[in-house]
């Protein structure tokens, strides 16, 4: 992942920093923060005592988990408001269902309210995708990210390969199949497989939208193995399959970045937040990346709209401190330190039209910047297909039983992948778990 290695990820999975919690204020004070195992989140942790607790006495607890460890642990402790974490990394799926059952802190009178922490310069599609149903805040960005196309410069050059402006996912397969192998080892493309429906589903679903699929009609009825969702998902089973990365079936978001970074893969479809692990200092493939829109079929673009933000449980029993430290998590003034001590490219961005105006920003993410912008701002939650939806979400479906939903038939469309089931035998399985959620939608409506 950059000069900071994937390795240290899983090293650094349970690092913290330590020391007691306490209910007076001041230094006694320690935060416990529950998050994912992503990059940016583990050069916060470098970056935290130095600066936050310094300054403010606050220390932090850290627990950091893989995507779906965190996703499962999150849902666990807010759900049953344990008290046991006072702030967590929660999606833009997560925030507006959780808000909705009373889990969240509303953080309208203080952060949100604090003219340094400025939150009219969060990006709108982002702002948007954090706030409550009733137009109160319940999280902020720590990072915003959609998706776009990642690709060896000099191996297309060497290949004599040629990258549409704006491709499509036929094209891209194309380019795959003549990509493979340009080097020992090197597969044509890496896309996610793993289990999950943050992981492999994330980029599929988007593949589904452009195809003319979706999960559901407006009228709440599953089509999961109708023509366009099943046209998909063979697209994206078969390309892997062919040309994409050894494991398939095991590789996520990490195991992509990892394979991109060390030359093994000659394309990746996945977040925009990965082009700035790819562009630091000490990465050996920085400058070599190109980056394109998200591919389409049918619609004008298809990139996801993300967040990693952080929301504080409503029965945190650090509440003040934990306010404290996500105004210091999301601001612009810890963008500038991650500048300033890791190098700009590793800023956490996609959050504030501010660091898409910052200069320093700018040459440094040169390569990926505008694109990445684009994206965001490009990304049509409320509309991300060809057909009305029952609800909003790109890459998901934004209902509670989504999680539980499309983790299950991304284990069908996994095994698929590797080759143990048919994709039709899949979605045929997966059609059954749709059509019970759309039912009882349909029935709550009548």
């Amino acid at each position: 992942m950059t000069a900071l290695s994937i390795g240290m990820v899983g090293a650094m999975a349970l690092a913290g920093c330590g020391g007691a919690g306490g209910s007076g204020g001041g230094s006694s004070k320690t935060v416990n923060v529950l998050m994912v195992n992503n990059p940016q989140m583990v050069d916060l942790q470098k970056l935290t005592a130095k600066n936050f607790t310094k300054e403010t006495g606050i220390k932090v607890k850290y627990t950091v988990l893989p995507e779906n460890d965190v996703r499962a642990k999150i849902s666990q402790e807010f759900s049953s408001q344990a008290g046991q974490y006072d702030v967590a990394s929660l999606s833009n799926y997560q925030v507006p269902t959780y808000a909705r059952n009373g889990w969240l802190l509303s953080l309208d009178d203080n952060v949100a309210a604090d003219k340094d922490f400025d939150q009219g310069d969060i990006l709108k599609p982002i702002a948007k995708s954090v706030t409550g149903e009733d137009g109160h805040v319940y999280a902020e960005p720590f990072y915003g990210e959609s998706s776009f196309l990642m690709y060896r410069k000099d191996i297309f050059k060497e290949k004599h390969l040629t990258m549409p402006a704006h491709p499509t996912w036929q094209q891209v397969a194309t380019l795959a199949a003549k990509a493979d192998g340009a080097k020992k080892g090197m597969s044509g493309i890496c896309l996610r497989g793993q289990v999950g429906w943050g992981e492999l589903f994330a980029p599929l679903t988007t593949v589904v939208n452009t195809f003319g699929g979706t999960w559901f009609t407006k009228d709440w009825h599953a089509k999961v193995n109708a023509p366009a969702f099943t046209k998909a998902t063979k697209f994206y089973v078969n390309l892997v399959r062919k040309h994409g990365e050894s494991g398939a079936a095991q590789s996520g978001f990490t195991e992509c970045l990892n394979d991109l970074t060390q030359g093994k893969s000659a394309m990746w479809y996945d977040a925009t937040s990965a082009a700035g692990s790819l562009e630091a200092k000490g990465s050996p493939v920085a400058g070599k990346i190109g980056y394109a829109p998200a591919p389409v079929v049918k619609t004008d673009n298809s990139g996801w709209l993300y967040t990693w933000a952080f929301a504080i449980e409503k029965n945190a029993p650090h509440a003040d401190a934990a306010e404290k430290f996500i105004e210091w998590a999301s601001s612009k003034k810890y963008e500038n330190l991650v500048g300033k001590k890791l190098g700009w490219s590793r800023v956490p961005a996609g959050k504030r039209a501010s660091t898409y105006e910052n200069p320093k920003y700018q040459k440094a993410a040169a390569a990926f910047y505008k694109q990445t912008e684009t994206a965001i701002q490009s990304a049509k939650p409320d509309d991300p297909g060809v057909q009305p939806r029952p609800a909003p979400g790109i890459q998901f479906v934004a209902i509670p039983e989504f999680a539980d939903m499309g983790t299950k038939v991304s284990q069908e469309v996994s095994a698929a992948i590797a080759g143990k089931q048919s994709v039709t035998s899949a979605l045929n399985k997966g059609q059954k778990l749709a059509a019970k959620v759309a039912k009882k939608y349909r029935d709550k409506n009548k």
